[in-house]
């Protein structure tokens, strides 16, 4: 098989990478059988709103597909530096990969914590320590970055806030997220994936 019968082909045994295909109804044309199939695969759509995702123990596949699960339409990065030693997360890889399934990435620098004050995080106390410095010196100053963030949730977006560690509560994206809430509403009340 070539050209649009291996396209076909792969979209009848797996529908879910067909959910966002811009040729899925010409190449199986006929085929109302797999177009269902695809429409059975394919994520609700969801509501404007906020949510929260850390990469640690996924994979980029794993990670991507989480946020179209979930609906994102945009990937807001709160990392001080946007570099990672683990594939597929550093600044420039991540924004063509959430560009090739249709998430528009933003990296918002300024909402992150330089990373010679994540050192010695031993326990939770340590973690709980950092973010009410955060709170206090960093998160005043940075109404612009909530307003933006703020802006594209109004304009209808599902935005997901995402940095590294996996637990919430160890990681300061849940300080932007409730600081969203407090001054915006319960309309901007994060969910972590």
């Amino acid at each position: 098989m070539r050209g649009d019968a291996l396209v076909g082909e792969s979209y009848r045994r797996h529908p879910y990478y067909a959910i966002r295909s811009e040729v899925a109804d010409r190449v199986l044309a006929g085929d109302k059988l797999a177009l269902l199939a695809i429409n059975a695969v394919r994520p609700a759509p969801t509501q404007p709103g906020l949510c929260t995702i850390g990469y640690e123990g996924r994979s980029l596949e794993c990670y991507l597909n989480r946020l179209i699960q979930d609906g994102v339409t945009h990937l807001c990065d709160v990392r001080r530096n946007a570099f990672s030693r683990k594939y597929g997360f550093s600044k420039g890889t991540l924004s063509k990969a959430c560009e090739g399934v249709g998430i528009r990435y933003e990296h918002t620098s300024q909402l992150g914590i330089a990373s010679e004050e994540r050192r010695e995080l031993h326990a939770q106390a340590d973690y709980d320590a950092l973010f009410a410095a955060y709170k206090r010196e960093n998160l005043p100053r940075q109404s612009e970055a909530l307003a933006q963030i703020y802006t594209w949730v109004k304009a209808g977006a599902r935005v997901a806030l995402t940095c590294f560690e996996a637990l919430p509560q160890q990681c300061h994206r849940h300080c932007v997220a409730e600081a969203l809430a407090q001054q915006y509403g319960t309309e901007m009340q994060a969910v972590n994936l």
